[in-house]
């Protein structure tokens, strides 16, 4: 048995298709299909089923799985362990957050912390899906709820307020809203404090338009499809568009930074927090 070939058995379990997998870890899909067929004649059993919806697990394969799975994890430990104990300002970086927090947010720290360390490549990574600080699909994760995984150290780096804006020279919302239109967070996203705020100060206004991307509903604020809540790092910034008060302001948002403990003392991941911290309390 080839061991590397349990990364290759373990990304296959998980996606479902020999495609999926191969893109998750940089493979072809040849590659992939020829060595897992190397290791199921190296353990003498089928550990896939193959069927018109992709690859699913056997029983011979469910309980290689986690096997290997064990084995993965006191690498990734190993891996994580060696790295947390790198002392020079050099290799790569990789931090994960929301697309508009990357945009508006990251962007000018990382350009900055660039400036500063240039022997170290930063990798941002935008995804609605939360990576896994286990599996080192992100040295650094920032989001807007705590963590819950014990091996994850944490803190809340800062608050971000919201504001509810027009395009400029149009008429705010009267009353319950009826008459108005607005843009919004896609039904996926639908118990998000800014859109339970929403419904309850402007029942009777009309949603026009949806979208799970905060630039994208700043645009159409602009473009004048309707009142928008956003981020205001994200609407102060538009221009043709202005915040307005309704007596009370929407929900603002506390942002978490998690980093997996075995990356403690990894210094470039150090001085990344350290710099985040500092902008984040001047920006205040």
């Amino acid at each position: 048995m080839e061991w590397s070939d349990l990364k290759i058995f373990l990304a296959i379990a998980r996606e479902g298709t020999l495609g999926a997998a191969a893109r998750k870890i940089g493979q072809t899909q040849p590659t992939m299909g020829r060595r897992l067929r190397a290791l199921e004649a190296a353990v003498g059993q089928t550990l896939f089923q193959r069927t018109a919806d992709g690859f699913v697990l056997t029983d011979e394969g469910a309980s290689v799985f986690a096997h290997a799975e064990r084995i993965e994890e006191e690498a990734l430990a190993f891996e994580r362990q060696l790295a947390g104990q790198a002392g020079q300002l050099e290799g790569l970086l990789r931090i994960s957050s929301s697309d508009w927090f990357g945009l508006h947010m990251l962007a000018p720290i990382c350009a900055d912390f660039g400036r500063r360390h240039p022997g170290v490549t930063v990798e941002l990574l935008t995804d609605a899906r939360l990576f896994s600080l286990a599996r080192r699909e992100a040295d650094m994760v920032f989001r807007i709820r705590p963590f819950d995984e014990p091996e994850v150290m944490q803190r809340k780096i800062t608050q971000i307020p919201y504001a509810l804006y027009k395009p400029v020279g149009r008429p705010g919302p009267v009353g319950d809203g009826a008459g108005s239109r607005l843009v919004t967070m896609d039904t996926a996203f639908d118990g998000m404090p800014d859109v339970s705020w929403l419904k309850r100060l402007l029942p009777g206004a009309e949603i026009a338009f949806r979208s799970n991307n905060r630039d994208v509903q700043a645009r159409m604020c602009r473009e004048g499809a309707g009142l928008a809540v956003l981020p205001r790092p994200i609407g102060d910034a538009v221009v043709g568009i202005e915040a307005i008060d309704l007596g009370e302001a929407p929900p603002g948002r506390d942002v978490w930074v998690g980093y997996h403990r075995d990356l403690r003392r990894l210094a470039r991941l150090r001085a990344l927090l350290d710099l985040a911290v500092d902008h984040f309390s001047t920006s205040r």
